[in-house]
């Protein structure tokens, strides 16, 4: 699934996966830049906490993001397929200015948006120059290649790794969250075997990658971003071994970049971005 195409003379909106666990009380750096993103005073955000199973999760990004300065927050809840054709709803999300996805369950996400005229807003609206943010399994789903679930560990694994259809705002990236604390890099490389043309996108909690209209990622928040780059691989043994069997895997490579860093999605490029100005300034 392509990205929407965009309208002429529009620039596609920014896309925002977060790693889970941003700071909202004492230093929410992401989520206020989403907020100035969307227009600070003037954002219209819709949330949509379909993922999650708590009651309060889409009040309580409401009440953050009103606390930010947003002028104006609207939680929609889609806790159904036959609610995606709500035209309330539908209308309320088309004239957001920022579409934001909470944590969950990113199957949830799947099974209950995906194909239904929510997704096609959404799509259409980003494509369109609307920031859509999304935080844990909302970062997931936001990518074209979506990891549904997987066993955690360094090592790549056959079998160990199940994939979904995701939103397709990108089909640039494959997304993984919680990275570090979780012990995911073996699932994010056991991903890219299976597709080798995207990007790994290992996401440590508090952190976010803003990906811009132009596909460079801008890495904010208190962690790192793992970013792992399998376009130059020279081997994998994928398609050789049993299921459950370790994946040998070469020319792979990986940059860790913190706040401040950069990785260009065209060129396959890293740079220290801003973090190489504070250096020399100091």
């Amino acid at each position: 699934m392509c990205p929407s195409q965009v309208p002429e003379g529009a620039t596609r909106g920014w896309i925002v996966p977060i790693g889970g666990g941003e700071d909202k009380d004492h230093n929410p750096q992401i989520l206020r830049r989403f907020v100035e993103l969307c227009g600070g005073a003037g954002a219209d955000i819709a949330v949509l906490p379909t993922a999650s199973r708590l009651d309060d999760t889409g009040a309580r990004y409401e009440a953050i993001f009103r606390a930010l300065g947003a002028g104006s927050v609207a939680v929609l809840d889609f806790d159904s397929r036959a609610e995606c054709d709500d035209a309330g709803k539908l209308e309320r999300l088309g004239r957001a200015t920022g579409i934001f996805f909470t944590g969950g369950n990113q199957l949830s996400l799947s099974t209950i948006l995906g194909g239904t005229p929510v997704a096609r807003i959404v799509r259409a609206r980003n494509a369109d120059g609307v920031h859509v943010a999304g935080t844990s399994a909302g970062a997931s789903f936001i990518s074209e290649h979506m990891i549904a679930f997987g066993e955690e560990g360094g090592t790549p694994v056959a079998g160990s790794v199940r994939l979904a259809p995701g939103l397709g705002l990108t089909n640039r990236v494959v997304i993984d969250q919680h990275f570090r604390q979780r012990d995911r890099l073996g699932r994010l490389l056991t991903a890219l075997a299976y597709n080798p043309f995207a990007a790994g996108i290992g996401l440590d909690e508090d952190t976010a990658a803003f990906i811009s209209p132009y596909n460079v990622i801008e890495v904010e928040g208190s962690g790192g971003v793992t970013l792992v780059d399998a376009s130059g691989i020279e081997f994998s043994s994928m398609d050789q071994v049993a299921e459950g069997q370790p994946v040998c895997m070469l020319g792979v490579r990986l940059h860790l970049l913190v706040a401040g860093a950069r990785f260009d999605l065209h060129t396959r490029t890293a740079s220290p971005g801003t973090l190489a100005r504070a250096t020399a300034a100091s």
